[in-house]
């Protein structure tokens, strides 16, 4: 059976890179899902980046570190607690295990009966989202943060300038809020 991880990956980091190899180590015959959370969300500061965008950075990453057995899959949030277990056993292939360190994550597949494990987090006071993209608006050091391949991916797409501009931008004032 498989595991899922569920995270947003905004950007996949080194830490995030850490965590799947673990898990991959632990149990070597079982697939792993990813579920890049909020996947309909981009073009803010705390989502900056597209699923598909999202998907590219972690499947380079993974083929450059030589990780198999690793899916990603987008879901995007339904703002249901209370359905979310359920909506992700509809949405995706079969899982048995949960890996997260989400506190809401946690209780929400544990009323479900699924095994929660809380992965070690790897170097969590520069290895978190938040400070990659912090150091990708404002020019400093993040790409020893990041695995190369998401490194390169970043400078392809001109990521520090998007996160600059986004840093500087009003609350609601992404694409989505335009609609």
């Amino acid at each position: 059976m498989r595991g899922l991880l569920v995270g947003r990956f905004q950007p996949f980091h080194l830490g995030h890179l850490a965590v799947v190899r673990t898990i991959r180590t632990a149990r070597p015959g079982a697939p792993l899902l990813l579920a890049v959370g909020s996947a309909e969300q981009s073009f803010t500061w705390e989502n900056p980046f597209t699923a598909g965008e999202r998907i590219e950075m972690i499947d380079r990453a993974l083929v450059e570190a030589t990780v198999d057995g690793v899916v990603a899959v987008p879901v995007p949030d339904i703002r249901r607690h209370a359905l979310w277990v359920r909506y992700l056993e509809g949405l995706l292939p079969p899982f048995d295990r949960i890996y997260t360190n989400n506190p809401l994550t946690q209780l929400l597949f544990e009323r479900a009966g699924y095994p929660v494990e809380l992965p070690s987090l790897v170097d969590r006071g520069r290895l978190e989202g938040v400070q990659v993209r912090e150091r990708l608006a404002s020019g400093g050091g993040w790409a020893d943060r990041v695995p190369p391949a998401v490194a390169r991916y970043l400078e392809e797409i001109d990521a520090p300038r998007r996160l600059a501009l986004l840093r500087g931008a009003p609350p609601g004032s992404g694409p989505e809020s335009q609609a």
